[in-house]
């Protein structure tokens, strides 16, 4: 594991609730390809969070199709099973890498809120729309590395997922994650982040997004924690850089405070109209 984090301090969402990420959830499942999800079995089983790992199935037909859709299609089987439940899931990418004791943690949202959308556990460009009295923030991400999601916002995301294939097809390639926010708000649900990342996206840099003008990696701008184990991004020939971790975490926590400056995270906007301003600041 890693044994030192730039933040390793209580946290707000640590101070709203009792109920704990492992009380609250039914069932969790990793999103894999052909990547090894051992070590993140394993954390996730000591964590009170045992898990089932969806593999991608592998047919001819699939040659041609998009990644995007191809990891689309992996996350509508977690939804299917999702909406089978009678309590909510927690949905992870083989490429996530919890903090340690994240089991533990308190959620980032009201445990009885009746019209939970989605809660990110991991962010990638986002942004705070509101603050509850209680002090949870509801906002927006994009990236569905790691979530929690209810059987009823698992149906409506199944019904996203076949606008996607109408719309773009199975061969291009489509941001199809940036729309998750809108569709479930659409519907009335709500949607919270939390203020520090239960984790991190730990991968290697997704081909398909330079190819289509994208940023080629993400990662937590901030942790709530140390993180359980090295990400496969600090892996340099074979073994675990310590320099390359830190170069990659030092470089996400700049841009983040970059983009809480520039009023992409809290917008100044969004302040302006809100009625409880100073709460949102």
């Amino acid at each position: 594991m890693i044994t030192t984090n730039p933040i390793n301090t209580a946290t707000s969402e640590q101070n709203n609730s009792t109920d704990s990420l492992a009380s609250y959830i039914g069932q969790s499942y990793i999103i894999a390809y052909k990547e090894n999800t051992d070590r993140l079995v394993q954390v996730l089983a000591e964590e009170g969070l045992p898990c089932e790992v969806i593999r991608q199935i592998n047919k001819p037909e699939f040659a041609n199709y998009s990644r995007s859709y191809l990891c689309l299609m992996n996350h509508r089987r977690a939804w299917e099973k999702t909406a089978q439940q009678s309590q909510p899931s927690l949905i992870m990418e083989a490429d996530f890498v919890p903090v340690m004791n994240m089991g533990k943690l308190p959620l980032p949202f009201n445990p009885q809120e009746s019209k939970l959308g989605i809660a990110w556990l991991y962010t990638c460009a986002p942004q705070i729309y509101s603050v509850s009295a209680e002090g949870y923030a509801q906002g927006y991400s994009t990236a569905m590395v790691a979530y929690v999601i209810t059987p009823e916002s698992a149906k409506v995301l199944i019904e996203l997922s076949e606008q996607i294939r109408e719309k773009y097809g199975a061969t291009n390639y489509s941001t199809w994650d940036s729309q998750v926010d809108e569709c479930l708000r659409k519907q009335k649900f709500k949607n919270f982040i939390p203020y520090r990342n239960y984790g991190e996206h730990g991968g290697i840099p997704n081909p398909e997004h330079k190819k289509n003008g994208l940023s080629t990696t993400h990662q937590a701008d901030v942790l709530i924690g140390k993180l359980a184990f090295m990400p496969d991004y600090a892996i340099v020939k074979n073994s675990p850089s310590l320099l390359k971790y830190w170069q990659i975490r030092i470089n996400a926590r700049l841009k983040g405070i970059a983009r809480l400056g520039m009023g992409k995270f809290l917008r100044f906007k969004i302040v302006k109209q809100s009625s409880t301003p100073q709460r949102m600041l």
